[in-house]
């Protein structure tokens, strides 16, 4: 029975026993990876170059990409690096980093959605104060605090999980360091308060959803109203890739932690944990740059 004061490494889930399987996994997980970087720093790089895309939609699109690139970054080059040295170790203090820097990114980028979503919302049902609401300043006071409170929350889930004692071993079922399957280390009394942390950060994020639906609700009531087709197809082109990328992150993501015990397998946990940390950050670019004219302009220069 280990104890987490004594613990100094932790065993990541194996994606395969045999060195061919290893090494497909390697290289699956190498091409995702990779296309993620390409997809992200090319937006990145098209609207820091391109002064047409200087207005808050880009300047949060931007912000969006780099939280993508941290998110990937923190999970698929160790799996990819165990794979390749048949290995499956994680140290304590990097699994206490791949912890903080998950949730860093994720409340970070669930922040500036709802960040992005009230963009949406002041472009079309308030256009002639837009460059007053969403001046350069708001925006940048704006980012920062989805950042801020990322980090703010990062710190304090992070503390709290690794404030439990754990006896229950150090293998974690997971290619990552994921909060649930750490809990499952800890001791029954233990993992009742770190319940009740979720439960509390659970509300943050309800309220955060909350506001994301009735932006979309008052944008697609002043949509369907407009008289022009093209004004509504533009603005449904502005809309519909946010969306879509909220919808894939919080579905995934909110049945990640929240799935009732019945659904819960380690074949599962696997599929759930790809869906919702690997694969976002390399389709989001993507969802973005499909509809999007001036973006797609931008890329081609």
């Amino acid at each position: 029975m280990a104890n987490s004061s004594s613990l100094t490494k932790f065993l990541l889930l194996a994606f395969a026993d045999t060195r061919e399987l290893q090494l497909l996994h390697f290289s699956l997980f190498l091409g995702i990876y990779l296309a993620a970087l390409l997809g992200n720093s090319l937006i990145i790089t098209a609207i820091a170059c391109d002064h047409r895309l200087h207005t808050p939609m880009y300047f949060f699109l931007l912000n969006l990409s780099l939280l993508d690139l941290g998110t990937i970054s923190t999970t698929v080059p160790k799996s990819m690096a165990n794979s390749l040295w048949d290995t499956r170790a994680i140290s304590y203090s990097g699994c206490v980093a791949q912890v903080f820097l998950v949730f860093f990114f994720f409340g970070g980028e669930y922040s500036l959605l709802t960040v992005m979503a009230y963009d949406r919302f002041v472009a079309i049902c308030r256009p002639l104060h837009y460059r007053t609401i969403m001046g350069s300043r708001a925006c940048v006071r704006m980012a920062a605090a989805a950042w801020a409170s990322g980090f703010l929350y990062a710190l304090l889930h992070t503390a709290n999980t690794f404030s439990i004692p754990l006896c229950q071993g150090n293998v974690v079922d997971q290619f990552f360091c994921e909060v649930p399957q750490i809990l499952k280390l800890s001791c029954s009394d233990a993992y009742l308060r770190e319940f009740g942390f979720f439960v509390a950060t659970l509300s943050v994020v309800f309220v955060c959803f909350i506001c994301i639906v009735l932006s979309y609700v008052q944008i697609f009531t002043a949509v369907l109203r407009m008289p022009s087709e093209q004004g509504r197809h533009k603005a449904f082109s502005m809309c519909l890739p946010h969306l879509a990328v909220v919808s894939l992150f919080l579905s995934t993501g909110v049945f990640a932690y929240l799935k009732p015990p019945s659904l819960s397998s380690p074949a599962v946990d696997l599929v759930v944990a790809v869906l919702y940390s690997v694969v976002p950050p390399a389709v989001n670019p993507l969802i973005y740059s499909m509809r999007n004219k001036e973006l797609k302009e931008a890329l081609k220069k």
